[in-house]
């Protein structure tokens, strides 16, 4: 080893100038050296405030910072850069091969590294274990290697478990360390139960990372880890000024624009949520991966058309559509991208009920992407065609298309149970309509009970602004087109409390209360619903309605 021999390990402070004064609570940054470096990106804009001890160059320095900042900001192609020019600069630079291995480990994102990949994070970490200058170097390292000693299997879980469990230990052993800190809270996450509605774990994640944020304000991995930490519906609002911030610490970063909107998103902030996945989109269109147009533009776009959607700003959805379609390949091939192909012309066609040019939507668009990659994404396509055939009349297409998607679930689920379920969340959701049409209502009853219990187990994914149906949605629909008002109420309030202020399901609620005779009741959603779509750019026949029932009810004195 030759950390007993090198000079003691320097407290690397990296500072930048976004965010306000908190007071430090159980982190002391007294502890070692200190070296300030302010950290930039390369065009010389901000990316917040990170403390690494470290054995490198001065040199070597800047680019560590800025590969951490970069790496906490989840823009692992940058931070790999950077932690590369580290050791370029300083070829004995520990912490910059330790910077690399990190890079290959995405938590948070469905997307487990090809095995050319995972073997180079191994050879790297190796190699940073060899220039390991101090025990907290060492200690970095042996976090990081649990993920790597448990192999490479078919599922990725085992390493995420093993993740967690090595910054577990390295947060045991320095308390003291913001880093280590910052990169336990997002391990936890990593390892969540989406059923355990307690959401005891996102908790302690989001306790820690506002320890880590009350040291250090501009701090990127406590801005983004609290909002992955509360991104639920009984936690967002904690994450509210978090959010607001985020994008002032690395305002030139495409994931730290459009991280605050998960946010927006939970609690229906539809206008923040447009502006900075606008900001976010523009972002990432400047920073390509290679060639390829980077996954961070796919997501905004999506989380974007979903915003202009609920806002009834329809015409502005369709330039997203029509944005979307403009890109030229090659395109990043990750999940994001190929959710976002898959979703936003479905969502166009569902969301306004449009349900033949959902039975119309193709698959495999645009035909350079791998589709073959992403069959839990593919699915979304099947999904709105089965659905939009069913409800136009179409029983064979709808059948057919269904058979297509039980045969994806079931490919999935092999891969990923996450994903597997949200596939069977759909293909119920499609069967319920095609059996509520063909005239057996309560079997159609049945089938989308199941669906919705299914998704109440489960969350949406950080890949995802929502479903792009909720399956509790479309049972209160079936509930209202069976003439149970009141216990269609119940089902659109529940999908609110899940997901506010969504167009449809405010609608829902409103017409719902109106055909049980509370009147108040119904003013209160359509008046939050004629709110909500200020902005609306499209005169839909449910706004109408809602505008026609607060005249009369105006008139009438309610």
């Amino acid at each position: 080893m030759r950390y007993a021999s090198k000079i003691p390990a320097a407290l690397l402070v990296l500072t930048a100038c976004a965010g306000g004064e908190r007071p430090a609570e159980d982190i002391d940054l007294s502890a070692g050296a200190a070296a300030a470096i302010e950290v930039t990106d390369l065009s010389g804009a901000p990316l917040g405030t990170v403390q690494l001890t470290h054995s490198c160059s001065d040199e070597a320095a800047v680019h560590l910072g800025r590969g951490l900042a970069l790496l906490h900001s989840m823009t692992y192609e940058d931070a790999e850069s950077a932690f590369a020019e580290a050791t370029a600069a300083d070829p004995d630079c520990a912490m910059g091969h330790w910077g690399q291995a990190m890079t290959v480990v995405h938590p948070l994102w469905s997307d487990p590294p090809s095995e050319a990949r995972f073997d180079s994070g191994r050879a790297l970490l190796e190699k940073a274990r060899s220039m390991a200058g101090s025990d907290r170097e060492l200690a970095y390292v042996d976090a990081l290697a649990a993920y790597y000693e448990a192999g490479r299997g078919d599922s990725e879980r085992p390493n995420l478990v093993a993740f967690e469990a090595g910054w577990r230990a390295f947060h045991e052993k320095y308390t003291d360390d913001p880093e280590g800190t910052a990169f336990y809270a997002l391990a936890q996450l990593g390892t969540v139960d989406p059923g355990d509605k307690t959401y005891g774990k996102q908790r302690g994640a989001g306790a820690m990372a506002e320890q880590v944020l009350a040291a250090i304000p501009d701090h990127p991995g406590a801005h983004h880890y609290i909002i992955h930490a509360y991104d639920n519906p009984e936690l967002s609002s904690l994450a509210v000024d978090v959010a607001r911030s985020y994008g002032k610490v690395a305002p030139d970063i495409p994931h730290a624009l459009h991280m605050p909107t998960h946010t927006f998103t939970r609690l229906g902030l539809w206008q923040e949520s447009i502006d900075w996945n606008r900001r976010s989109a523009d972002a990432a269109l400047k920073r390509p991966v290679g060639a390829e147009t980077s996954l961070h533009y796919f997501h905004a776009l999506d989380y974007l058309a979903y915003a202009f959607l609920q806002g009834a700003e329809d015409e502005r959805a369709l330039d997203v559509l029509k944005e979307l379609e403009g890109v030229e390949p090659p395109y990043q091939a990750h999940f994001a991208s190929a959710y976002t192909f898959a979703a936003v012309p479905a969502r166009l066609a569902l969301e306004r009920q449009m349900w033949g040019a959902a039975a119309d939507l193709e698959a495999r668009l645009p035909s350079a992407y791998p589709w073959e990659t992403a069959p839990a994404m593919e699915a979304i396509t099947y999904f709105a065609r089965a659905l939009g055939a069913a409800r136009s009349g179409r029983f064979d297409q709808a059948r057919a298309d269904l058979e297509t998607l039980a045969a994806m679930q079931e490919q999935v689920s092999a891969g990923n149970a996450y994903w597997g379920t949200q596939v069977e969340i759909q293909r119920l959701s499609a069967l319920a309509w095609l059996q509520f049409e063909q005239g057996s209502p309560q079997q159609a009853l049945s089938t989308v009970r199941a669906a919705a219990q299914l998704e109440a187990g489960t969350e949406k994914h950080p890949i995802t602004p929502g479903e792009v149906l909720p399956a509790r949605e479309l049972l209160a629909d079936m509930l209202l087109e069976l003439g149970q008002a009141r216990e269609a109420l119940a089902e659109y309030e529940a999908a609110l409390d899940r997901s506010p202020n969504r167009f449809n399901s405010l609608y829902g609620a409103g017409r719902a209360a109106e055909l049980a005779g509370d009147a108040a009741l119904a003013a209160r959603y359509y008046r939050t619903l004629l709110e909500v779509t200020a902005k609306a750019d499209t005169e839909r026949e449910r706004l109408g309605h809602a505008r026609a029932y607060l005249a009369v009810d105006r008139s009438s004195g309610a």
